[in-house]
């Protein structure tokens, strides 16, 4: 049987790594995208024969359309698209350069955009497709200092949830994955610094790792997830509650 194909954005490490051995672990072919040689290194070495790495770089967004627009030429379809690839650039919104705001914005919202309107066709035409974008508990509860990141990462929700009613009728999933606090590199420092304070708001009393992360974007990868389209699921150990009245 075929193997389904998987496209993971910023799959070299954290949690697009994880998510990726994940898929793998499933029995799919993934393509990790990083945006550095060393990262592309480590996919080679993670995936082995069950996948390869790409380099992109959404802020030269003409150079990465071409390379998304070559995997399909060479793959046909992306079966499951996994946004994950996103950056932060932190200050309060008074010192903030406008290149952080940019940057952020490209990478972590700009680019599903473009990358979805060359992906979504193929999906199309085979009236199959998994999208799962990487969202943040900080979409809900916000953070000081990162209006730029927390703009984006509520921007992709609305998009999910927008892009989600376009493409139900075709076979195609749009979800969304809010994780609160996961234990990254991105995140060491905080969490190290900041230890005692923020356990005291995680209910389950300890910091996420990333295969909690990834258990979920591989149900939502997976045909079991069918009925579960436009959602976006909470993955932060109780810190934060969803619910509609």
């Amino acid at each position: 049987m075929k193997k389904k194909i998987a496209l993971v954005t910023g799959a070299n490490k954290g949690i697009g790594k994880t998510i990726s051995t994940e898929l793998i672990n499933s029995g799919i072919y993934v393509i990790g995208t990083s945006t550095t040689l060393q990262g592309i290194s480590t996919i080679k070495k993670t995936f082995k024969k069950n996948g390869i790495g790409i380099l992109i770089n959404f802020l030269k967004i003409i150079e990465a359309k071409k390379k998304i627009q070559q995997l399909i030429k060479k793959f046909k379809i992306i079966d499951i698209f996994v946004h994950n690839a996103g950056i932060i650039q932190d200050s309060i919104l008074l010192k903030m350069h406008d290149s952080y705001w940019n940057d952020v914005i490209d990478i972590n919202l700009s680019a599903i955009f473009h990358a979805t309107k060359i992906i979504l066709p193929p999906m199309v035409k085979q009236r199959y497709g998994r999208i799962i974008v990487l969202s943040s508990v900080s979409s809900y509860i916000g953070q000081i200092g990162q209006t730029n990141y927390t703009a984006s990462k509520s921007g992709l929700i609305g998009f999910s949830k927008s892009l989600a009613l376009e493409v139900a009728s075709k076979g195609i999933t749009v979800n969304t994955v809010s994780p609160g606090y996961i234990c990254t590199d991105m995140t060491k420092k905080i969490l190290s610094s900041k230890k005692e304070e923020i356990l005291k708001k995680i209910p389950v009393g300890r910091f996420g790792n990333t295969q909690d992360v990834a258990y979920v974007v591989s149900f939502l990868s997976s045909k079991k997830s069918s009925y579960i389209t436009g959602q976006n699921i909470h993955v932060n150990g109780g810190m934060f509650i969803d619910f509609i009245i």
